[in-house]
């Protein structure tokens, strides 16, 4: 029983390292932003209701996400061009720009 919880510990340990973000600069992934305002908003707000809003979502997600366009694991033909060249340093400066901007409130 004992080692099976060893197993079961270093199995979550493996799995959070996997998951792993790279730090990301705000101030870099603003730099590097300028083709995403095109579609996203400048701030990561978009106005379009067919281009999601990035500003405010967790960091961690949006890199994700990029890497799953990258890796071709999520399928979207603009998306897939706009990330081909991306380092991993790249993504989680964008993510971490993205993350840090303020979303929009819902009105009620």
């Amino acid at each position: 029983m004992k080692h099976l919880a060893i197993l079961a510990l270093l199995g979550m340990v493996a799995s959070a390292q996997a998951w792993a973000v790279p730090d990301g600069n705000a101030a870099q992934g603003k730099a590097k932003s300028a083709t995403c305002a095109a579609c996203h908003g400048a701030d990561g707000n978009s106005q379009a209701a067919m281009f999601p809003r990035l500003a405010g979502q967790h960091p961690d997600y949006l890199y994700q996400a990029l890497t799953e366009y990258k890796s071709g694991e999520r399928k979207n033909a603009i998306m897939s061009g706009q990330v081909t060249n991306l380092s991993e340093q790249d993504m989680a400066d964008l993510a971490a720009y993205f993350g840090s901007q303020k979303g929009l409130t819902l009105k009620r």
